[in-house]
């Protein structure tokens, strides 16, 4: 399992800011130790373990990028029409018979070998066959429509960097070479539990007091998305001992142990001790909204084995979305080994106003609308409590106000998180 110094995320102060706890999650987490050899058609997701070297230049040979004529630009008139005669006919998949000599063309079909000789190649639609004489316009620069060997990538330079989540994009660039396998990181192991007496399993019989549990259900999405593995382990009671018991055992096992509900200060949240009496938790106010009361620490392992990293998400869906995006999907990238990129957001016009308090940030629900001029404005959503899951199933994403945004003014730029950024 992933090795946790136990004090990586010490903070002394009541609310820890978002750029401070990214930041140590970044120099003080270790990621899995394991590595694999994955297939191809297994890769995707998956986070590099080691710089891969491309095996050849690719393209591996100068070829067409068009269907046309090749030539030597030298023979190219500066002005007026150039005639040159048409000696072969080169298909992709097949050489040249001979070189091209001056003041000749060669027939040349999109991904055919460039004879010897030519250096440009003109568009057929921009040419006029004569008999066997192709008749070119003037104007057409040197290597124009031709793909040089290595341009794409070079022989023994780092295509796959160590780090990278490998997209479907990468994924053919390793089939271009050759490559049927690549060296990744093991995928890391995540156990789950929803808290509370009142949550229930859907299909369950609902009391009048007790709610149905969506949050397994989110976080499973949410974490496989990423890329990790989901074992979920039910819905535990508000009881502190049985609460320390399960954690300490899905530590045993797993990489990190994320929990919903039970992590504020109420008289039945205990998730804050159970974890105190089997290991360490080192902060659980973060200066973010919704979602402050989200924990973080380190479950002790065994004497001869190590433990493993805890996050207590709130229990309201809302806030346990919010919170997986800006702190446990860090926490997860960096465990698995992956590059972690800063999230841009997107300048969008708010339409709304709003006030929000100094020192923390703030991430306001919002669906967005493209005006005739082409400028897009942000709409907020019209219920806004983090228990209200439709205010993430009718909007597009979040817009992020920084700690010292006190007052957005409708018309004012704002930064937009689309939840595709958010949760991939």
């Amino acid at each position: 399992m992933a090795q946790l110094s136990d004090d990586c995320f010490a903070f002394g102060g009541a609310l820890l800011p978002v750029a401070e706890m990214e930041r140590m999650i970044a120099e003080r987490v270790t990621p899995v130790s394991d590595i694999e050899t994955v297939p191809l058609a297994a890769a995707r997701g998956r986070v590099v373990a080691q710089d891969i070297l491309a095996p050849i230049d690719l393209p591996h040979f100068d070829n067409s990028a068009v269907d046309g004529f090749a030539v030597r630009h030298a023979d190219l008139a500066s002005a007026g029409d150039t005639r040159l005669k048409v000696v072969d006919r080169i298909t992709a998949g097949r050489k040249a018979t001979r070189a091209l000599g001056a003041s000749e063309a060669i027939r040349i079909f999109t991904g055919a070998p460039m004879p010897a000789g030519a250096d440009t190649v003109f568009m057929q639609e921009d040419t006029r066959v004569d008999g066997d004489v192709v008749i070119v316009p003037p104007g057409l620069k040197r290597g124009a429509n031709s793909r040089a060997a290595g341009e794409d990538v070079r022989a023994k330079s780092v295509m796959l960097s160590a780090g990278r989540r490998l997209t479907t994009s990468h994924v053919a660039l390793a089939a271009a070479v050759g490559l049927t396998a690549l060296p990744v990181r093991r995928r890391v192991r995540v156990a789950v539990f929803s808290t509370g007496d009142e949550i229930v399993e859907p299909g369950q019989p609902l009391l009048p007091a007790a709610l149905f549990d969506a949050n397994r259900f989110l976080l499973a999405g949410l974490i496989e998305g990423i890329g990790a593995t989901f074992t979920d382990l039910g819905i535990l009671p508000d009881d502190k001992a049985r609460l320390a018991r399960a954690i300490a055992d899905a530590a045993a096992g797993h990489d990190l142990v994320l929990t919903s509900g039970g992590v504020s200060t109420g008289e039945t949240d205990h998730v804050r001790d159970a974890v105190e009496s089997i290991g360490k938790l080192v902060f659980w106010r973060v200066g973010i909204k919704p979602g402050r009361p989200v924990a973080m620490g380190v479950i002790a392992g065994p004497p001869d084995g190590e433990g493993a990293a805890f996050v207590g998400l709130p229990g309201n869906p809302v806030a346990v979305f919010v919170t997986f995006a800006r702190v446990v999907r860090p926490l997860l990238l960096r465990l698995a080994g992956a590059e972690v990129v800063p999230l841009i957001p997107l300048p969008v016009r708010a339409g709304f106003p709003y006030k929000k308090r100094s020192g923390r940030r703030e991430y306001v629900r919002v669906r967005l609308v493209r005006n005739p001029d082409g400028t897009v404005d942000a709409f907020k959503h019209a219920q806004d409590g983090a228990g209200v899951i439709t205010s993430l199933t009718e909007t597009d994403g979040l817009i992020e106000l920084p700690e010292d945004v006190t007052t957005v003014a409708p018309g004012a730029t704002v930064g937009f998180l689309s939840y595709a950024a958010l949760t991939e």
